[in-house]
Formats: C-alpha cells, structure tokens, sequence
C-alpha cells in the first residue's frame, strides 16, 4: 500500500512540474509575440474599442501596456463616435480591436501580429 502512495505522489510531482514548465513556454511565447508586435506596431495601428465592465478589455490594455505596445483607446460608455463605430460593426462584444483599419472581435496577440506582418 506505501508504494502506490509513492506512486500517486511522483505522479503528482511530475504533473505539478510539467504544469510549470507549460506556463514557462506559454508565458516565454507570449513576451516573443509582444516584443514583435510593439516592434511593428506604430502609434494609430492599433486601436481598441471597450467597455468599462469589460474583463477582456482590461486584459487586453494590461497586456498591450506591459509589452509596450502602442495603441489606442475608447470606451463605449464615455465616447458617442466610439460606439457608432461599435455598432456600426455588429460586433456582439468588447474589445473590438482594429489593426490597421481591420476588425478583430476579441484579443489574441498572434492575430495582432499576424495583422501587422
């Protein structure tokens, strides 16, 4: 009985540590995909339109701030043309992001780059 007690814990260990090094490689991808994007992006490229009560929006800004991107911003709720233009897409949500003039329904970094290159 003590060595499948054994067991079950360097099951455990080793699942716990490939958790880790998955989050590594993830977080590693992630500050690669921002160093691109703030190297292609200009001021005016980017521009994201959001909500006040927007979780994905607050997300979005953190990310894009912490990885230097530049990139512009409106809310909804306080700007009258930003939500003609939010309507005036049909989106079902925030954050509506433009790159360059196009939509994107959502955040994804590697679309942002993909939009950029």
């Amino acid at each position: 009985m003590a060595w499948a007690r054994r067991d079950v814990t360097a099951l455990a260990v080793v699942g716990l540590l490939a958790l880790v090094a998955w989050s590594a490689i993830q977080a590693w991808r992630a500050g690669q995909v921002g160093d691109e994007i703030a190297r292609l992006a200009r001021p005016g490229d980017i521009q994201m339109v959001s909500s006040e009560t927007c979780v994905f929006c607050a997300a979005a800004r953190r990310w894009m701030t912490a990885q230097q991107v530049p990139f512009d911003e409106c809310l909804v709720e306080r700007d009258g043309a930003c939500m003609a233009r939010y309507q005036a897409q049909g989106a079902p949500g925030t954050p509506l992001i433009f790159v360059r003039g196009q939509p994107q329904l959502g955040f994804s970094p590697q679309r942002v780059r993909d939009a950029l290159r």
